[in-house]
């Protein structure tokens, strides 16, 4: 049992990028696949998929690599944990590599990227950065 599946996500993708992998499994949860959808929606995965079917599906991860084999995803940060939850309102909210990156947020209306969560005004848990 892992006490933060979302930091076991992050590591998994950071550290399939590092090995050159095309694809990363991990146990699927909700919060795993708006991060993915997220992930996907902005380029930085070329796509996800859920495989099988009840306990034990599981999330498949393609990562997405630049032209010279170098992973599209340069870093990932977890950054509100079980231990110390960060929330930021709209206003707040950190601007990953001067706009080049995002943050996750968890708001009252889903997963978001900083720049909706500023465009829809509500703030959140600010669950990871991505670069």
């Amino acid at each position: 049992m892992h006490t933060d599946p979302i930091a076991d996500m992050l590591t998994r993708i950071r550290n399939a990028g590092t090995a050159k992998h095309k694809k990363v499994d991990m146990p699927v949860s909700r919060p795993k696949l708006e991060i993915a959808r997220l992930l996907q929606e902005n380029n930085y995965i070329a796509n996800y998929k859920v495989i099988g079917e009840g306990v034990q599906s599981q999330l498949r991860v393609y990562l997405k690599y630049f032209a010279e084999n170098e992973p599209t995803i340069r870093g990932l940060q977890r950054v509100s944990t079980p231990g110390r939850r960060v929330y930021r309102g709209a206003g707040g909210l950190p601007r990953v590599q001067n706009g080049m990156g995002m943050a996750i947020v968890s708001t009252s209306r889903g997963m978001l990227t900083d720049a909706q969560s500023r465009q829809a005004g509500v703030g959140g848990e600010v669950v990871a950065l991505v670069w």
